[in-house]
């Protein structure tokens, strides 16, 4: 590390940490980066990095915490005022492809935590930001069926449940791919299947 990188305070300092590890994510095994290879990265000691982080588990949960707001927050801006919902969730499955494309690193991460057999802090995180976006799922698919843009027969859950797979489907071709920016590209035409497959019938 160098320039004034050194005068950060310790919540800037724990915002690089996290950077780091999803930037070292998109590049390696996520379960083969150790806290050696962290502060190689950074230029610190592993002492150093344990000031702000007491163990790996404490910063995968940190990561996956940033990961859950500024995806959410991200979201809940492209959302914003629309008053269609139906183009709220096409701005929304928009902005999680783009979220995507911008950090690679994170759903490699997110996929290894979910494949912990235990509960870790880092897994409760992920549930919680899956309950979140459900949230916002539903609100909008019921507020669609609402004002008629979306069929009033449709199952919800199940509306939901496709949204979110449809979108993890992409983030795996895209993983496999070794092309972050594929989803960028897939994510439009995918959407208006999507939207063919709830939209109200004539």
């Amino acid at each position: 590390m160098g320039g004034n990188e050194k005068y950060l305070s310790a919540d800037e300092r724990r915002a690089v940490i996290i950077d780091v590890v999803i930037k070292l994510a998109a590049e390696r095994n996520p379960h083969g980066i150790t806290t050696a290879a962290i502060a190689e990265r950074m230029g610190l000691t592993q002492g150093a990095l344990f000031r702000h982080f007491p163990n790996k588990a404490a910063l995968l949960a940190a990561v996956m915490t940033w990961t859950a707001d500024a995806l959410l927050a991200r979201l809940d801006a492209a959302i914003g005022d629309l008053s269609s919902p139906v183009a709220a969730l096409r701005a929304m499955f928009l902005t999680h492809a783009d979220f995507v494309a911008e950090h690679p690193g994170v759903p490699r991460l997110l996929f290894g935590e979910l494949q912990q057999i235990e509960n870790t802090a880092a897994k409760e995180v992920v549930k919680a930001l899956l309950g979140r976006y459900r949230d916002r799922l539903h609100c909008l698919i019921e507020a669609g069926k609402a004002l008629g843009e979306i069929d009033d027969t449709l199952d919800t859950v199940s509306a939901a449940i496709l949204f979110t797979g449809t979108l993890q489907g992409l983030v795996v071709q895209s993983l496999l791919s070794g092309d972050g920016q594929q989803i960028r590209g897939d994510a439009a035409r995918v959407f208006a299947l999507y939207h063919r497959a709830i939209g109200r019938r004539s």
